[in-house]
């Protein structure tokens, strides 16, 4: 792992993008990798077919929640299509490391808590999900 990549990931960790809660959100999400016990949930606000805002509250090891972070980045001002289309390699490449195995449901935690989120609003079929 390439230093620059593990600061990042650090800095994400320490100083997450767009934490905390909306006052009032359109859909709310929450979900657990029961496997290391990372906690994560997901608020969103939509104006017409954009995400306006997200925000996400969690804990967990640093790549559960600097995935959330990144992916809150990734997601804010975007189209519905555009969030929808986003998957795990989206992920991997915002985290920019390979990921082992063993690591992966935390890596993917906030991606699926962000499609069931946009299943909840009716904006998403939900997808089989063979990590699941």
């Amino acid at each position: 792992m390439s230093m620059d990549y593990r600061e990042y990931i650090l800095d994400h960790y320490r100083d997450p993008r767009n934490y905390g809660k909306l006052e009032h959100p359109d859909v709310h999400c929450e979900d657990s990798n029961p496997l290391c016990g990372d906690q994560l949930g997901i608020d969103l606000q939509f104006e017409g077919d954009r995400v306006t805002a997200v925000r996400f509250q969690g804990r967990g090891c640093a790549i559960s929640q600097a995935s959330a972070s990144m992916l809150s980045e990734m997601i804010e001002d975007k189209s519905v299509e555009e969030v929808i289309a986003l998957g795990k390699d989206d992920v991997l490449e915002a985290l920019g490391i390979p990921i082992s195995p063993a690591r992966t449901k935390c890596a993917f935690l906030s991606l699926r808590v962000l499609h069931r989120a946009l299943a909840i609003a009716g904006l998403e079929h939900p997808k089989e999900d063979e990590d699941e």
